[in-house]
């Protein structure tokens, strides 16, 4: 596409979920992800509680800390009061994220005489709508401890964010010249382009490695040597640290008739009959743009009342949007606003009579290129479809699949969620949003080595261990045996396995004991117990764990 780049503002709040959480500014609070914290009160961080930082850091610095669990749905649904603050602005801006809004600077910065002026009026209207007791805005001549507020405005979306970023560090929103996209890039850190989800952090370690620090020293390559070295994800970071982040050559506008819509006959208040419906229309629309080659990265949801109350928002995501990702923007912007407050102008009085998704813009899917091993198999296609035509027949909550939770034990390892919160495409990215743990790649130091069991039970059932006089074994609080284990007892049945109550088998090799004291500064979820290996004379493998003196088979090794 010719010309130059749209020029865009960016709003962005940085600790939007600890306002969303409902923490007041002088409160001690976080809000954690992953066993990290991702945002944090004014009061949090003069104690030196920072981004990023590990649950046990942030007690150490801050031991009167309230940590609370991250809820992207609660974080979207207290977010539209600013969104429809910021949308008496212009008439069509795009959604990101909670705490992240952009939309196109040329109409509104006319009106207000400027980009200057512009983004002191966002600021004090998004002060208004948040609260001056929970948004201490950043704006010229105004201080404040409360969340921060930056605006940018930059040609490109791309700068726009950058500057909306920094301006929150600056203390003063962000004005990036007309046509000066490029040198405002070029000396920031190449880190970027992560920080703002437009490249993984393995390409960004590869630049790293490769002398390519900076935005402007990638800029500076040519874009066949990057597209021949780094693929289309390489040419799309050039692209960003050149400043021309406006459309790709193939993007496009499609017609109306990609446009899918729903009348429901019988309107609907319950939240979950409409993200049903919902679902099946983006898992049409994702089919039918894959058929083509191509990727939604706007989306238009569109709802409409009995009583033509209505609510419309650009959901924008510059990976493209699949099924997954549209379904959760739906279920945002419906929960968002049935849970308007009463008596506002935009409250819902009615019952849902109308879905409509638009793909207000797509491009073509370049797609990613698959590692030598692993990867999507069709095995895995035909699980996602068989998981999905399931949803279609039951509903949300009846069909759940299996996330990494993380923990040391083979049963902590994975815990059961709705089908529609996971991105069965990504399912690397199927993480607990628990603040428990580290991520699937832990580290769990501790953790029983491969081979995982073949069968973990969800219950573990109850045995007794006896040694070679018919003695029961015991495990001291420093994990001593009394004596090696040379039989065990079953104390209930399972006729899946073949067990039967009281039988006594013979062990002919075990293993251990490794001992777990695990969440020691938690006294309700306090646990210290020892594991061992042990393997019958019928060539069967079991993990046993000793706990307050009494044996449970955990898992069973084929």
């Amino acid at each position: 596409m010719d010309g130059p780049p749209l020029r865009m503002v960016t709003v962005w709040l940085p600790d939007w979920p600890v306002v969303a959480a409902g923490f007041r500014p002088e409160q001690l609070a976080a809000v954690m992800h992953a066993n990290r914290v991702v945002a944090r009160t004014a009061a949090a961080a003069a104690e030196g509680v920072v981004i990023g930082q590990r649950r046990r850091q942030a007690q150490q610095r801050c031991p009167d800390i309230v940590l609370a669990d991250h809820d992207v749905a609660r974080d979207a649904r207290e977010f539209e009061p600013v969104v429809r603050a910021v949308a008496e602005f212009a008439p069509r801006l795009d959604v990101v994220e909670a705490g992240w809004v952009s939309l196109a600077a040329r109409g509104p910065s006319r009106y207000f005489g400027g980009d200057e002026a512009l983004s002191n009026v966002l600021l004090e209207a998004i002060g208004t709508a948040v609260g001056a007791a929970a948004v201490g805005a950043i704006a010229v001549g105004i201080e404040g401890v409360g969340a921060s507020v930056g605006v940018g405005v930059a040609d490109g979306r791309f700068a726009s964010s950058v500057a909306a970023r920094l301006s929150v560090r600056r203390r003063s929103p962000v004005l990036v010249e007309a046509g000066g996209s490029a040198a405002f890039c070029a000396p920031l850190p190449i880190g970027w382009l992560q920080t703002l989800g437009e490249s993984d952090p393995e390409m960004i370690d590869l630049f790293i490695r490769l002398g390519l620090r900076r935005l402007g020293d990638l800029a500076a390559l040519t874009v066949s040597d990057v597209l021949g070295r780094f693929g289309h994800p390489g040419v799309h970071a050039h692209r960003l640290a050149s400043g021309t982040d406006h459309r790709l050559p193939s993007t496009t506008d499609p017609s109306p008739e990609r446009r899918l819509d729903h009348v429901l006959e019988d309107p609907v208040a319950q939240a979950a009959a409409v993200v049903f419906v919902a679902k099946q229309l983006a898992d049409e629309l994702a089919q039918a743009l894959s058929a083509e080659g191509r990727v939604c990265t706007r989306l238009v949801v569109q709802l409409e009342t009995e009583h033509s109350e209505r609510s419309e928002r650009s959901w924008f995501r510059s990976a493209g949007l699949n099924a997954a990702a549209m379904v959760e923007r739906v279920r945002w912007q419906l929960d968002a606003w049935i849970n308007l407050p009463r008596g506002s102008d935009q409250e819902i009085t009615g019952g849902i009579a109308l879905i409509r998704l638009t793909p207000d813009e797509v491009r073509a899917d370049v797609g990613s290129q698959l590692g030598l091993w692993g990867g999507q198999s069709e095995a895995d296609r035909q699980a996602a479809r068989s998981i999905a035509r399931l949803t279609m027949l039951t509903s949300d909550e009846a069909v759940t699949v299996p996330v990494w939770h993380g923990g040391r034990l083979p049963a902590d390892r994975y815990r059961w969620v709705s089908a529609s919160m996971v991105d069965l495409d990504q399912r690397q990215r199927a993480t607990s949003a628990a603040g428990t743990g580290s991520g699937p790649l832990g580290p769990w130091p501790g953790s029983l080595p491969s081979p995982s069991p073949a069968t973990v039970f969800a219950e573990p059932h109850p045995v007794e261990v006896f040694d070679a006089a018919g003695q029961p074994v015991k495990v001291s609080g420093r994990g001593v045996v009394s004596a090696g284990p040379a039989q065990f007892r079953l104390l209930t049945g399972d006729e899946a396995s073949g067990w039967r109550r009281g039988r006594l088998r013979q062990v002919a090799a075990w293993a251990g004991p490794w001992p777990i004291d695990e969440r020691w500064w938690e006294p309700e979820r306090h646990r210290r117990l020892a594991r061992f290996q042990m393997v019958t004379d019928d060539q069967c493998s079991y993990l046993v764990i000793a706990e307050h003196q009494r044996w449970w088979i955990s898992a069973l090794y084929d």
